[in-house]
This record gives C-alpha cells, structure tokens and sequence, in this order.
C-alpha cells in the first residue's frame, strides 16, 4: 500500500511539472511582421498614444490597435517593439522608464 502511495505520489508531482510554464516565457518567430499600419489620432495632453502593433496568436499575424496611456511626469515612454535574436523575433513590451 505505502508503495503505490509513493508512486501515486510521485507521478502526480511529475505531471505538475511537465504541465508548467515560467510566467516570463518568450516566444520567438521565425517570420517578421507586416508593415506597421498607420493610425490616425489628435495629441491628448496629460496622455501618451500606444501605437498599434502587430501581433503573433494561434500561428499567425493579427492587428493590436493602439490605445491611450495616462501620463507620468519626468518617465520616458518606450514604446512596445519587434526586436531580432539569433533564435528569431521576439516583441518587447511597451513600458515606462523611470
């Protein structure tokens, strides 16, 4: 009995393991992205303009349009971008520099 707990025990803690994903997991894409699409939009003070940008879901390229974020005094706003690695392309996330 004590023998098939432990294996019961040990098998459920291995599928644990093999169904986890680091919370930070990057994805690399072999091909890149369309061009950008241009999108259209009046300066809001207080309020920087997230651009649109291309995303990669269930295998192919969808359009992410852009969006207002509210202001910080005296950070610097990095928009989100596609960069290049030996592995391929992998999208950085829009973030504030502080």
């Amino acid at each position: 009995m004590k023998k098939l707990l432990l294996t019961l025990a040990l098998i459920a803690g291995m599928a644990g393991f093999g169904f986890s994903a680091p919370a930070s997991a990057q994805v690399y894409i072999r091909i890149g992205p369309p061009a950008p699409r241009h999108e259209y939009y009046r300066p809001r003070p207080g309020y920087t303009w997230n651009g649109g940008h291309w995303a990669w879901r269930a295998g192919r390229w969808i359009w992410v349009g852009g969006y207002w974020v509210s202001g910080r005094p005296g950070c610097q706003w990095i928009p989100g971008h596609w960069s290049r690695s030996w592995r391929g392309n992998y999208w950085v996330p829009a973030h504030w520099n502080c």
